[in-house]
């Protein structure tokens, strides 16, 4: 065993994300001693930060975790309060490497959501904001970037030299799902074009058929900042009488996954499960409470790697999926230089779960 000794840094946004990861290190390394790093950030009035660090980080192996995503962190700006944007919060990593660099043997930045995620690649004389902020950490000294689900793990080519470490929490939904459902003739969906391979992903795991759905846009208008949908077409095997997963990584407004889940139900299909890994809902969740009261889906399962309020966790139809104790695994085996294959894909795992519980299906009937 060739590890250094492992720090936590946690941003205010993933303050319970982070004790629980802390909790899960202890578990492990079977020590009461916490990981987590005293340190204090702070806000003048006029709204520029400072970070603090209040004990010695010297020759560590850092690990700095932050949900850039939280949109209930806020501070007095000019005596009103604000709210922490994700370019706040940013800005905020960026203080803590600066704080901590030159002390740290190696500075790892955990982003469970990808900082600008969505703005990976460029048409026209638009910013490429993921390339450039990659680019960035890697030049203040970042010698490692960990994510999940990233929204093109392509990104990661903006920095040839830096690891880029993407992880699926995949297995870990699929899990829970089976834990919690009673699921059979399986049907994989993906809502458009470009979430099919993680579509793919899902159904090789689950050793099912899959299907998806073709965005046809209306290339004349531009609202909210991107083309509007103007019909989806379904391409795939007949969803009638099947229970249907619709995967995504991200939910935002959830008009296009809800639009997906009317049309499945339409056309026949039996229980209907939406899975994001992230669950935004940038203009509420008045969309799937209506369509939840309508028969439209059974349930959303989504994880705890970004700030979802407990106002929406408390939903009958939301089911949140805790992915700390998977979080805790990967800092320690890369702490420990142990080899990460493992922790990649949980398929085996998810298989005989489902065979389990086939079985136990059978023996109970």
């Amino acid at each position: 065993m060739n590890s250094r000794k492992l720090k936590l840094i946690v941003m205010p946004n993933c303050k319970k994300l982070g004790e629980s990861i802390d909790y899960e290190l202890k578990r492990i390394n079977k020590t009461d001693n916490s990981f987590l790093v005293d340190f204090k950030p702070d806000r003048f009035g006029n709204g520029e930060g400072k970070v603090k660090i209040n004990e010695s980080v010297n020759n560590t192996d850092l690990y700095i975790l932050s949900d850039v995503g939280n949109y209930d962190i806020s501070y007095n700006y000019h005596g009103r309060t604000h709210y922490m944007s994700p370019d706040e919060h940013y800005e905020d990593i960026k203080r803590c490497i600066a704080a901590t660099s030159g002390h740290a043997s190696k500075i790892n930045v955990l982003m469970p959501l990808l900082y600008e995620s969505r703005q990976h690649k460029r048409k026209g004389n638009e910013s490429l904001d993921c390339a450039i902020a990659l680019q960035e950490l890697e030049h203040i000294g970042v010698n490692n970037i960990i994510t999940f689900d990233a929204h093109d793990p392509s990104v990661s080519n903006a920095i040839p030299r830096l690891p880029f470490e993407n992880f699926y929490p995949t297995h870990r939904i699929l899990e829970e799902l089976i834990d919690n459902e009673e699921i059979k003739d399986l049907l994989v969906i993906s809502p458009d074009m470009g979430a099919m391979e993680r579509a793919r992903y899902y159904a090789d795991m689950l050793e099912s058929d899959v299907g998806v759905f073709y965005k046809r846009r209306d290339l004349s208008k531009v609202v909210d900042g991107k083309n509007p949908i103007v019909e989806h077409m379904y391409m795939g095997a007949d969803p009638r009488g099947k229970d249907v997963i619709i995967v995504d990584d991200m939910i935002a407004s959830g008009g296009s996954i809800l639009e997906v889940a009317s049309n499945l139900r339409k056309k026949g299909a039996d229980k209907i499960f939406l899975i994001a890994t992230f669950a935004l809902f940038t203009e509420g969740t008045e969309k799937f409470v209506e369509a939840f009261n309508h028969g439209l889906f059974n349930k959303l399962y989504s994880t705890n790697l970004s700030y979802v309020p407990e106002s929406i966790t408390n939903k009958n139809w939301y089911q949140e999926v805790d992915c700390s104790k998977y979080i805790a695994e990967i800092i320690n085996t890369l702490n420990k230089k142990e080899d990460i294959e493992g922790l990649w894909n949980g398929k085996e795992k998810v298989i005989k779960k489902i065979k389990q519980k086939k079985k136990l299906e059978f023996e109970n009937n």
